[in-house]
């Protein structure tokens, strides 16, 4: 690797020759299949040398390296310094890990992680956040010592209150952390962990039925917005591709992310779409502008990869995209949408109320949404205010 990243024999040879050479040739090696450039390599590669001296490498082998030393070694450059040497340390496997703050109901957690996983099926997903939205709220009771007999029901009612009023929680996001919490209760009083009783007693917020429409830009914005990724800018061609998922099929941020090459079937022009929030897969015929523009991207702009996903940063290193919240909110800011989310799934409710207004039945919205409930999809028939004006305006006399 030093051999192709420099030409003077004499560099060559002070690489080759400077401790923990097999290491640092990895790492380069690594990156530049990840796509960096010669250039970023060749600045690399120095830095590690310094790396080595600074933090004593070569005399403490196998020895794991903690962020806040690399952060006291640190010199001029100091910020590259640190990048660096964490990656190259994390990637040999000698970083050593940040401490993670203990909870104290760690082992409950635990054993309530098992219990979804194994006898109620959960999704991973499902399970992730409910346990994070369980151990957030056991921590603001502020419960002495490790034990939950001491909980009552009113310092739970307390603590959903004080979320609502005083940190600014939605009535509706409560209202999700009291039925997690419900549920968690549940199984803890199976154990004898804590008071008999007590998830019943625990009152969530109440939420009207269909209080709240759906908020998304308008089809005119929606193509306005789409306006923009007319061009032969790299970022507009996979933007472009990204933002068509989202506004004609109405698909979830996280089901474009999970889209693989693979999914797609070009000769029977069908993709296939993997639903991590149902675990179902759907089928959708490849609308032709839809088709084109990925096709585009794949030509075009798609970086080689390993990576089998279809979405993949345009810069090095070279990884599946995450970001698609940046990738929607920063165009529609450019374009004046004030909706107050301006996400990927404003994207999804765009789509419904377009369908809605193109006549769609509610059956037929709710499964190209993915919908598994019928009352999921009623919420747009009041968007649709056309119609609800037009039967308003009807002479009834006509009628009877």
């Amino acid at each position: 690797m030093f051999d192709q990243l420099f030409s003077l024999p004499a560099v060559r040879a002070r690489h080759w020759n400077a401790p923990l050479t097999d290491e640092r040739q990895r790492f380069l090696e690594h990156h530049a299949r990840l796509g960096l450039s010669r250039r970023t390599l060749q600045e690399f590669a120095p830095l590690l040398l310094v790396i080595v001296g600074k933090l004593g490498l070569a005399n403490r082998p196998g020895v794991s390296v903690s962020r806040i030393e690399i952060q006291q070694r640190a010199i001029v450059n100091r910020d590259l310094f640190v990048s660096v040497a964490t990656r190259w340390l994390e990637f040999l496997g000698r970083l050593e890990p940040p401490p993670n703050p203990a909870n104290r109901f760690a082992d409950k957690i635990d054993a309530f992680t098992e219990h979804m996983r194994r006898e109620r099926d959960l999704s991973p997903v499902t399970i992730s956040g409910r346990c994070r939205i369980v151990r957030e709220f056991l921590e603001r009771l502020s419960i002495p010592g490790n034990s939950l007999r001491e909980i009552s029901a009113r310092q739970i009612d307390d603590a959903l209150l004080g979320m609502v009023s005083r940190d600014g929680y939605a009535r509706r996001t409560v209202q999700g952390w009291a039925s997690h919490l419900r549920v968690f209760l549940r199984f803890a009083e199976t154990h004898g962990w804590c008071r008999s009783g007590l998830a019943s007693m625990i009152q969530s917020p109440r939420i009207f039925a269909m209080a709240s429409l759906p908020r998304g830009p308008s089809w005119d914005e929606i193509q306005r917005l789409l306006a923009m990724t007319e061009g032969n800018r790299p970022l507009d061609i996979r933007d472009r591709a990204v933002l068509l998922l989202l506004a004609v099929y109405g698909l979830r941020a996280g089901e474009v992310r999970l889209l693989r090459l693979e999914d797609f079937d070009w000769e029977a022009e069908l993709v296939r779409v993997w639903c991590p929030k149902t675990r179902q897969v759907r089928m959708f015929p490849l609308a032709h502008p839809v088709g084109d523009a990925i096709l585009r991207y794949l030509k075009e702009v798609r970086p080689r990869s390993s990576h089998r996903q279809l979405f993949l940063t345009l810069v090095a290193p070279i990884r599946p995209l995450h970001g698609l919240w940046d990738l929607v909110g920063k165009r529609l800011r450019k374009i004046g949408v004030m909706t107050p989310h301006l996400g990927p799934h404003s994207l999804r409710h765009a789509c419904a109320t377009h369908l809605l207004a193109a006549g769609f039945s509610m059956k037929e919205i709710g499964d190209q949404l993915g919908h598994r409930l019928p009352n999921t999809t009623r919420i747009y028939a009041k968007v649709d205010l056309t119609g609800l004006r037009q039967v308003a305006d009807m002479n009834l006399e006509e009628v009877l």
